[in-house]
């Protein structure tokens, strides 16, 4: 062993890369459940500005908008899940909460939440 002025190191080394820090194993993640009225939907159609049709897991297709502080943070395209939380004087419109990455509708999906959304359209 050399005497080295820092003291002495053990060396560790990757013999497949060196210069590759071995990546830990990603496991299931904790998901966003929806809290009191929400429901999680499913975005059908942009209707212009911040609004956007979306088919609820209760089976009604409702008229929702993204709140003003969500709209520079919240970018939506059809397809995309959803937590939206219906008004309470209109059940016919609602407001987004928040979006799940994709990540997470996999979950969802391996969990059997998403089945009750129709996603023939």
């Amino acid at each position: 062993m050399e005497n080295n002025k820092f003291g002495d190191f053990e060396v560790t080394e990757n013999p497949e890369n060196p210069n590759q820090n071995p990546q830990p194993e990603i496991g299931p993640q904790r998901i966003r459940m929806p809290r009191d009225k929400e429901l999680i939907g499913i975005v059908v159609q942009r209707l212009g500005g911040n609004k956007m049709e979306v088919l609820a897991t209760d089976g009604k297709l409702r008229n929702c908008r993204v709140p003003g502080r969500f709209k520079r943070t919240m970018w939506l395209k059809p397809k995309n899940i959803v937590i939206i939380k219906p008004w309470t004087d209109d059940d016919s419109k609602a407001d987004m909460v928040y979006k799940y990455n994709p990540s997470a509708v996999n979950q969802l999906r391996k969990k059997g939440i998403l089945d009750k959304l129709k996603t023939e359209f």
